[in-house]
């Protein structure tokens, strides 16, 4: 069975070595480190047992080392400089001075709360190494687990069959954010602008744009409760196209708050807002450990700051008037 203290031994044997090379005598070197001579008499017996043959032998009233001594003197720099090197890189990590942290996240969070994540880390820790990757939830929460990247943020709509935060989330951290509210875009001189609330029955006939596959699901259950199937036409995650085919009065669409905040709305285009009951709610993910990583910490409080400053949990991301 490998000793407990093996490790802080085989540190210590380079450190004694050194010192009674340096000054000749046992005695010379249990003063130089702070130990007692019998401590440094038994640290030399157990260092012998440990390589399997003498490591000093005495020369009259002195002590010198023997070759295997020599050995381990001539490598004590190189170990003590690894030593102070990993115990600097440590304090660092600590005091959030070096570090890394891996951000994911869906396409609307990459224009509201990723740069506000961002600011917020380069102002409190400018030494950290921090990138971000853009993708929808069941890839970041994949590269999570894969350990590709440490912080997702994702997105969940309500009776979502496929949602990746169930069973699939399994061994992950899911936290949840807040609620980002849901609306229908629709052209200037609709009859739904101006009403206070969407009634989506009044869409029936209307040609629709989809967007992710996600998304797509979640209008077809939206429709789905109101009596009807969209006529789906066009397909697109793009903000500016999906706003400028509202406004020539080609289709209409839905979108989520943040996604109207990320571009602003272009002339011709309204937003009014489905029901609370239908909007998405914002997860942020991590392995279970992640809180434990002063650098994670950090970038989850600030995940958490910049939810809050868009208004994610409040019903206002995305208000328009």
């Amino acid at each position: 069975m490998a000793d407990p203290d093996e490790g802080e031994l085989a540190v210590q044997a380079f450190r004694v070595m050194r010192a009674i090379a340096d000054t000749g005598s046992i005695t010379a070197a249990a003063a130089s480190l702070g130990y007692s001579q019998p401590a440094v008499s038994q640290q030399v017996r157990r260092i012998e047992s440990r390589v399997g043959m003498p490591v000093v032998e005495r020369v009259g009233r002195r002590v010198r080392l023997t070759e295997a001594g020599a050995v381990l003197a001539r490598h004590a720099d190189a170990v003590a400089r690894s030593i102070d090197a990993a115990a600097d890189e440590l304090a660092q990590l600590r005091g959030l001075a070096s570090g890394r942290v891996r951000l994911t996240g869906f396409p609307s969070a990459s224009p509201t709360l990723v740069p506000r994540v961002l600011a917020a880390l380069s102002g409190k820790a400018p030494g950290l190494a921090v990138t971000y990757v853009e993708a929808e939830p069941p890839e970041a929460m994949a590269a999570v687990r894969e350990d590709r990247a440490d912080i997702a943020l994702t997105f969940s709509y309500p009776g979502d069959e496929n949602d990746p935060h169930g069973e699939s989330a399994r061994g992950l951290v899911v936290r949840t954010l807040g609620a980002d509210r849901m609306f229908v875009v629709v052209p200037e001189g609709h009859e739904l602008v101006g009403a206070s609330v969407a009634q989506l029955g009044e869409l029936a006939d209307a040609s629709w744009i989809a967007g992710c596959p996600r998304c797509r699901g979640h209008l077809l259950e939206l429709c789905a409760r109101a009596g009807f199937t969209p006529r789906i036409a066009f397909e697109t995650d793009n903000i500016v196209a999906v706003e400028n085919l509202v406004a020539r009065g080609t289709g209409v669409a839905t979108l989520p708050g943040l996604a109207l905040d990320s571009f602003p709305l272009l002339p011709g285009v309204r937003a009014v807002p489905l029901p609370p009951g239908e909007q998405r709610t914002l997860h942020v993910v991590t392995a279970a450990d992640a809180h434990r990583v002063p650098a994670l910490r950090l970038a989850l409080a600030a995940v958490s700051e910049a939810a809050q400053a868009a208004g994610v949990g409040r019903g206002t991301a995305g208000r328009r008037g």
